[in-house]
């Protein structure tokens, strides 16, 4: 399982690297219309993803690498929406997003060490938010 994850992490941060995604002023250039590249990866990747989730569960009786495929309940509450509302802030400001930063320090862009101690931080704080909210 973690050759899995192992390989398909690599894959992930190949492909981010490849479409430029890892470049903080090629995402700014794209969030203010400038320049639309990305929307052909995002679209790519809205398309492949709503393919696999529709049509792999009818297909294979079971995942490739074991288990069952599971389904789970959306919730759109107060605190999905402030959190998504922080992240677009933070993805708008700096044109970094948690796994492209990932992949830029496997590129040798190490200012994304920054950008990953907020998205740490940020975590860091859901988290002893959450706890603190489940105690009560």
């Amino acid at each position: 399982m973690l050759k899995s994850a192992l390989g398909g992490g690599a894959l992930f941060g190949f492909g981010l690297a490849l479409s430029t995604m890892i470049q903080p002023h090629v995402v700014l250039s794209f969030l203010r219309f400038q320049d639309m590249g990305l929307m052909l990866v995002l679209g790519g990747a809205v398309v492949v993803t709503f393919l696999v989730y529709r049509f792999v569960p009818k297909l294979l009786r079971r995942p490739v690498l074991g288990g069952a495929f599971g389904m789970h309940d959306s919730v759109m509450d107060r605190s999905t929406i402030i959190g998504a509302a922080i992240f677009g802030i933070g993805w708008g400001i700096t044109g970094v997003c948690p796994g492209p930063a990932i992949a830029g320090l496997g590129a040798g862009s190490w200012e994304l060490l920054y950008a990953i101690g907020g998205i740490a931080l940020g975590a860091l704080l859901q988290g002893l938010t959450a706890a603190r909210e489940a105690r009560n």
